[in-house]
Order: C-alpha cells, then structure tokens, then sequence
C-alpha cells in the first residue's frame, strides 16, 4: 500500500501542473477548487472505482462518476486523460474553440468519461441518482459517485434530491461534498451559511462520515472504504471531504481568490516549482 499511496501522490502533483498550465494558457478557468480536489479524483480513479476497459455512455458492469460542480473541469480532464480515456497531450486543447475540453464538460463532443454536462450548479446530485436506480433496474451491482462543492449546495434541487434519495432507498449511490468552505464570491459562511451540514443530511436520513484531511491520499483511502462499507444498507451514502481550496500552491490556499482566476507567468513558474514533475507534462 505504501507503494501505491506514493504513485498515487505522484501522479497528483502531475495532475496539479496540469491544471496550473491548463488555466494558465487560456487565461482562464478555475484553479482553486480543481486543487483542492486533485487528491480524490486521482485515488478515486486509480485505486478505489471498479472501471472496466473503455468507455461507454451506459457505464455498465462498473463504477461511474459524475462531476456536478462541472467548472472544476481541469482536474477532471487531467485526471480522465491520466487514467487512459484519451490521450494525454489533448489537454492543451483546454478552453479553446471547437475542441472537447469546454471550460465546463459537455457530452455533444463524445468526450471519453464524461456522462453529463455540468457547469448549471445543483443538478448533479440527480442524474447521479437516476443512474444509481438504472443500476439497480439492470441488476448491476456497481456503485455511482457523485461530487458537488458545498457552495453548489445552495441550490434548491440538491435537497429534492437528497430527500428522494434517501425516500426510495437509494443504497448504491455515494455523494461526496468538496468542503472547502470557499465559493466564488467569498466564504459560503458569509455568502449563505450552510449551517450544520451533516446534520442536515442525517435528518434526511441519509449514512453521513466525514474526511477531515481530504488532501491526504491515505486518509481519502480509508474514509472512502468505509463509505462503501456502509452502501447496500437501504440508505445513500454521504462523505463530507474537506479539503483546502488551492491545495498545494502556498499563495492559492485557503481562499476564494483563486476560484476563477488564472495565474500570471511569475506565479505560474512559482506554482510549478512547488509541484515538480513527476511523470512528464503534456
């Protein structure tokens, strides 16, 4: 396992280049939460999904995931072309006209691991718990994960979604909030306060655990275990990861700053010598 932590840290800082010179060539995007979220989506597609060969919009006999928070997409995309859904060096395409790597993913351009658009905040909770009763319809036994940001939890359709999940059993499903505490405008305490969270979650009768260090790949590992542990119980499973947004760049941490900002070139070559290359840029 200590082997496999350190690939997996490995090709995190890989992924976290990728999104700084990602952002950086367009001068635009959305570095901050991709950050905060490089360590989850890498242990989540490296080592804790249930993937098979290839792709397909079905997503049968395996795991599938769903990125609702759809602007956090450099982390997506680094992470999608590392785990081999297509190659590497279309990356640099990001944001620009006419390619498949959009600011926000769509589906139109039959980009390989992406299942929906995400960019409209507050929907993805409920395609991920459309899939999840596909699933079960089909007989698959396979598991579906959803992320969302704990701002994107403002909006109205995530509780009408969390109360039908939990209403009609959904077992199959883990949703994992980015708890971060950052959204574009500011702290979500100030912007609107979410208040208790788990405790909204449990009241709604869903299986709730918390990451504390959600920027600690052996942490991600055992509460992510657990949380599939606890599916197959007749209740949908919810993981509060806290994480720091800007995880890994000391001028990015701990601020909304850099949800939707781009580095300059000093502060790019700067990010970059904090993350050195691990597996080779694009």
């Amino acid at each position: 396992m200590t082997q496999q932590i350190s690939y997996l840290e490995d090709l995190t800082t890989q992924v976290r280049r990728d999104i700084l010179r990602m952002v950086h060539a367009v001068n635009s995007g959305h570095p901050g939460g991709s950050l905060g979220c490089a360590e989850f989506l890498v242990t989540l597609y490296q080592h804790l999904m249930d993937r098979k060969e290839g792709f397909d919009m079905n997503g049968t006999n395996e795991d599938i995931f769903f990125l609702s928070n759809g602007h956090i997409s450099p982390v997506f995309y680094s992470v999608l072309a590392r785990s081999g859904y297509f190659s590497v060096a279309e990356l640099a395409t990001f944001r620009k006209l006419n390619t498949r790597l959009q600011g926000h993913p769509t589906t139109h351009e039959g980009l390989e691991g992406i299942r929906m658009a995400s960019g409209s905040l507050g929907q993805g909770l409920s395609v991920a718990i459309g899939a999840a009763q596909a699933k079960k319809l089909n007989k698959d036994n396979h598991l579906v994960y959803v992320l969302t940001g704990d701002g994107e939890l403002q909006e109205g359709q995530n509780w009408e979604a969390i109360m039908y999940a939990s209403a009609k059993n959904i077992d199959n499903l883990i949703a994992v909030v980015d708890y971060n505490g950052q959204q574009i405008d500011g702290a979500t305490k100030d912007v609107v306060s979410l208040g208790n969270v788990r405790a909204k979650f449990e009241a709604f009768d869903w299986d709730v655990l918390e990451i504390k260090e959600g920027n600690q790949i052996a942490a991600i590992i055992e509460g992510m275990t657990q949380a599939k542990a606890k599916t197959g119980k007749r209740k949908p499973v919810c993981v509060l990861l806290h994480t720091v947004m800007g995880h890994g760049v000391d001028f990015m941490m701990h601020t909304h700053a850099w949800h939707g900002k781009a580095p300059n070139d000093e502060q790019l070559a700067n990010a970059l010598a904090q993350n050195p290359e691990t597996l080779g840029d694009y």
